[in-house]
């Protein structure tokens, strides 16, 4: 019997699809995100421990297996001195500006304070300011030889006491937490807003004096928030680069970050020292971060805002809310007005003197005309936006496509992507410098020495950011708006470009605006990366402070302390415009 030829239409569907047909994109896109993801956060982890094994390569001799780097690192007495002053910076710094943030941030939400919202806005400005100009303010301000402070204390009192020395580890701990303080603040500040004041009120009518309720009862009502603050104050402390390599180098006061900074501008270049001496500092900040992300898991015993009977409600400071509205301003004087106004007085004169009726006579648009004319200052800005813009839209794509894994899949191992995910928080700036660079000479694929390695260590410093930022988002979408899409034919990529990207927008657009802030101002990443032409701003104020360019740096500084400002305030208004809402 002859055998019919069936019509091609009648065929199964699934003989008939090419292999382009049955591609599913979402494949490509999520197993790219996940290999760049694991690739940027894990690789420098191995390198950097591989590297602290190796003695330093020489064009005579090359790189043997040792254990002397550890030998080195923690075989002499001079280790022990500098883990205690790393660690005495670390928790002076962090309880400092925990002390000053927690009180102002209770002044602001807890009190009838004169005048909070006006300081809520002022204390945010500090967090623009980029640590290096922030330092370097201090140390014009605090200095024993030309230090304002010192010199008008000691025309007042006639003596030649030094009431104030920066260069020193209370100074390096006052200038740190000071700068520190403003991020304190607004973590506590969220922590007392939403905390129910009736037991505070219930304690009050019972004969209890301020003291007690602060300390018996606002207190252990927000210790959840206090110890997660302590512990981000302390980890971002204890990998601080620019204060003990401005205050604590010159007088001999070393710690771990610039213990690291002088191994690798050794000759020959002592990389494996530096490693090992990372590790230890990898270590403390992974514990650190540890205990904080434990901590955040466990304030649900404390919560007391309910749906029911919730009312902030202000405690009267009678006649002292007046003495509490001087003290912000004494604080807002300590963290923007004097800063700011020291290097704004610096950068019009021809060569640095205190203020005084002579030094008026001297002042010039000098030191501008200097930064505007400076060879690599227009490629420096370039740099950075392209860096900042870059990163941070990069950052947001991917983790995007990761919170969708994590968050909407019932994949194994998710966690473990989330995990990995956020494993460069744990690094410090200089040691993440540092494992990059330690790759990329191992492996020359021609990125080093271009502005390429240091996108690279900018997407992954600052992927955990992106990730969190996403997370909160990725959590308020509905699983049945993927699922409508799917019933209706849609693709994964389809659904996840017209569905899940702009239902994320806001948070998108918060940690993008985040991103590119914190990354135009990154020093200690870019310290050991940077090579002639591939500058940012943030490395030609260094350079000028290691030139004794202090004019110039403060002129330089001043025109980015204004750029930053206004970038913040454009960034307000994207955020209002595309969906980011103040609460």
């Amino acid at each position: 019997m002859p055998i019919s030829a069936e019509p091609l239409e009648a065929m199964p569907a699934t003989a008939k699809l090419s292999w382009q047909e049955r591609f599913d994109v979402k494949w490509l896109v999520v197993g790219v995100c996940v290999v760049f993801v694991v690739f940027l956060a894990a690789v420098p982890l191995f390198f950097l421990l591989w590297q602290s094994f190796f003695t330093p390569q020489t064009s005579a001799k090359a790189a043997e297996f040792t254990l002397q780097n550890y030998v080195t690192a923690y075989g002499s007495s001079e280790t022990l001195k500098l883990f205690f002053n790393s660690v005495q910076f670390a928790i002076g710094t962090s309880v400092f500006a925990f002390t000053l943030g927690t009180f102002l941030a209770w002044l602001n939400e807890r009190t009838n304070t004169p005048f909070k919202a006006l300081f809520f806005a002022l204390s945010i400005i500090p967090l623009i300011i980029p640590g290096i100009l922030f330092t370097v303010a201090w140390i014009l301000l605090g200095s024993p030889k030309i230090g304002i402070v010192n010199l008008l204390l000691q025309s007042w009192f006639g003596t030649d006491y030094v009431f104030f020395n920066v260069y020193s580890m209370w100074g390096m701990i006052w200038v740190d937490g000071l700068h520190y303080s403003p991020m304190a603040f607004l973590l506590m500040t969220a922590a007392f807003r939403s905390m129910d004041p009736s037991l505070e009120e219930s304690a009050m009518m019972s004969g209890a004096s301020m003291f007690q309720i602060v300390t018996r009862i606002t207190l252990k009502l927000v210790m959840p928030a206090i110890f997660a603050t302590v512990l981000i104050l302390f980890v971002r402390s204890i990998e601080s680069f620019e204060v003990p390599a401005l205050l604590g180098l010159p007088v001999g006061i070393q710690v771990f970050t610039s213990s690291i900074y002088q191994a690798i501008h050794q000759y020959p270049s002592q990389i494996g020292l530096a490693s090992s001496y990372a590790v230890t500092l990898l270590l403390i900040t992974t514990i650190g971060v540890y205990y904080q992300s434990k901590l955040s898991n466990q304030g649900s015993k404390y919560s007391t805002m309910t749906g029911k009977g919730f009312r902030p409600r202000a405690i009267d400071l009678g006649p002292w809310r007046w003495v509490a509205a001087g003290f912000c301003i004494c604080y807002f004087l300590l963290i923007v007005a004097a800063p700011f106004l020291v290097l704004l007085w610096s950068s019009f004169q021809k060569f640095y003197s205190v203020p005084s009726m002579a030094a008026l006579q001297n002042l010039t648009l000098d030191p501008y005309r200097f930064i505007l004319s400076y060879p690599t200052l227009t490629k420096s800005v370039v740099n950075s936006l392209l860096l900042s813009i870059g990163s941070a839209t990069i950052i947001m794509l991917v983790t995007s496509v990761i919170c969708w894994i994590v968050v909407k899949t019932k994949t194994p191992g998710r966690w473990l992507l989330d995990n990995i995910a956020s494993l460069p928080m744990v690094f410090p700036g200089l040691v993440l410098g540092l494992s990059i660079m330690i790759f990329y000479l191992n492996f020359d694929i021609g990125i080093y020495g271009t502005i390429w390695i240091m996108f690279i260590a900018y997407i992954t410093r600052f992927l955990p950011y992106g990730l969190r930022y996403n997370t909160t988002t990725m959590l308020q979408i509905h699983k049945e708006l993927e699922e409508s899409a799917a019933m209706s034919g849609a693709s994964w990529f389809t659904m996840f470009r017209r569905i899940i990207l702009p239902l994320m927008k806001p948070g998108l657009v918060a940690g993008w605006i985040y991103i590119v802030i914190v990354s135009i101002r990154e020093l200690s990443t870019s310290i050991l990366l940077y090579s002639p032409g591939t500058e940012v701003v943030s490395i030609v104020i260094w350079e000028l402070w290691e030139n004794g360019q202090y004019v110039e740096l403060s002129a330089l500084g001043v025109m980015f302390i204004l750029a930053l400002f206004f970038l913040v305030l454009l960034a307000q208004a994207m955020g209002k415009k595309f969906g980011v809402k103040e609460e």
